[in-house]
């Protein structure tokens, strides 16, 4: 892994999320929430981008492997707390709770196993724990758009599905929590 400067196209993608982010929180408190939907899904689009573009291009960099972990977890982390006030979002403060103490889990292992010299990087079940926190924040923003737009029975008969996949991503939060802990806990020995 090469130990190339800050300024390359993949981390320039991962460094957008910071201020993606903040225009994300900024259009949750305004309730502008079609922005706010634009806004993530531009951010979930960079998160794609500087993976495929970091592996068929390159450079796959130190900074990178940390830089765009952090990008998703500000991103992510943030979307959760800030969604939890808005009435008609349905994120209970427990499920922002459960996604913050997991990624902090995670950052601190991942921190420990690398100061060892060896690699921690993303596997399958963060990749699909990451997938499933898009969609329901996408999913939160879609209904609260759709509400402010007088679109409400739309928005209700989204509710089962919504329910659903926070029930799922919380699954999937504390699953990829356990298994990256068991994974630290091996390479550690």
């Amino acid at each position: 892994m090469a130990a190339h400067p800050l300024w390359n196209a993949p981390n320039l993608l991962s460094l957008s999320r910071l201020p993606l982010g903040v225009v994300l929180f900024a259009c949750v408190s305004r309730e502008w929430w079609a922005a706010g939907l634009a806004t993530f899904a531009v951010a979930a689009l960079t998160d794609w981008a500087d993976g495929w573009w970091a592996r068929r291009y390159g450079p796959l960099t130190a900074v990178g492997r940390s830089l765009d972990p952090l990008a998703d977890k500000v991103l992510v982390a943030g979307a959760f707390i800030s969604l939890i006030p808005v009435e008609g979002a349905n994120v209970a403060p427990w499920v922002a709770t459960v996604v913050v103490c997991r990624e902090l889990l995670v950052t601190g292992l991942r921190g420990i196993v690398e100061a060892t010299g060896q690699t921690f990087g993303a596997d399958w079940f963060g990749k699909l724990k990451m997938g499933l926190q898009c969609v329901v924040i996408v999913g939160v923003l879609l209904i609260l758009t759709l509400r402010g737009h007088g679109h409400s029975a739309a928005a209700d008969a989204l509710g089962p599905v919504q329910f659903a996949l926070m029930a799922a991503m919380v699954v999937a939060t504390v699953g990829s929590a356990v298994q990256y802990s068991v994974k630290a806990a091996r390479l550690l020995r």
